[in-house]
């Protein structure tokens, strides 16, 4: 569990979708709260090279994403090389959450188990269709013919609580 662990230290918060203008501005495509969330934070890391990106400026595209400048990208050839690059951020980074809130980071991995005290996977996703998060739940033992996941609404009806090592879900709500 130490791997799963370390890997949700690190947080991805928005990807750059591409080049904005001539000098050097990015679209991005966001992964959290918003334009507010994301001005919170002066520096971010490119997650496949490990570069720091620091943040000059950014702006709401009024379209669910933003525009940013950061100080590392001058011109639309280094903003077109970035394309593609995830901006991450370091769990400790972020700020506390209050009760009941979570970091979907946080929640892959978890063993997922139901009321009554039965393991029926791993927590492998957090994905949001529009209404509410929904998580994604892999099998285990994984079948062998059928549905090797399934999802559950994260409400309270469905998932009566989490910590730092389990998911427990109403059983209602485990698929077979």
């Amino acid at each position: 569990m130490a791997e799963t662990h370390d890997a949700r230290r690190v947080l991805e918060l928005a990807a750059i979708t591409g080049a904005h203008g001539v000098s050097g501005e990015v679209r991005l495509k966001l992964f959290g709260e918003g334009v507010e969330a994301l001005s919170a934070h002066s520096e971010f890391i490119a997650r496949d090279t490990g570069a720091v990106l620091t943040l000059k400026k950014i702006r709401s595209d009024n379209k669910g994403g933003a525009v940013a400048r950061f100080a590392e990208c001058t011109s639309r050839n280094d903003a077109e090389k970035l394309r593609g690059t995830v901006l991450t951020s370091s769990r400790d980074d972020l700020p506390a959450l209050e009760e009941g809130e979570y970091y979907h980071a946080d929640l892959i991995g978890l063993t997922a188990m139901t009321d009554t005290g039965d393991t029926v996977g791993r927590v492998i996703a957090v994905e949001n269709f529009g209404a509410s998060d929904i998580i994604e739940i892999e099998k285990d033992p994984v079948p062998e013919k059928g549905m090797k996941t399934f999802m559950v609404p994260m409400t309270a009806e469905a998932v009566k609580e989490w910590d730092a090592t389990r998911l427990v879900i109403a059983a209602d709500f485990a698929e077979d």
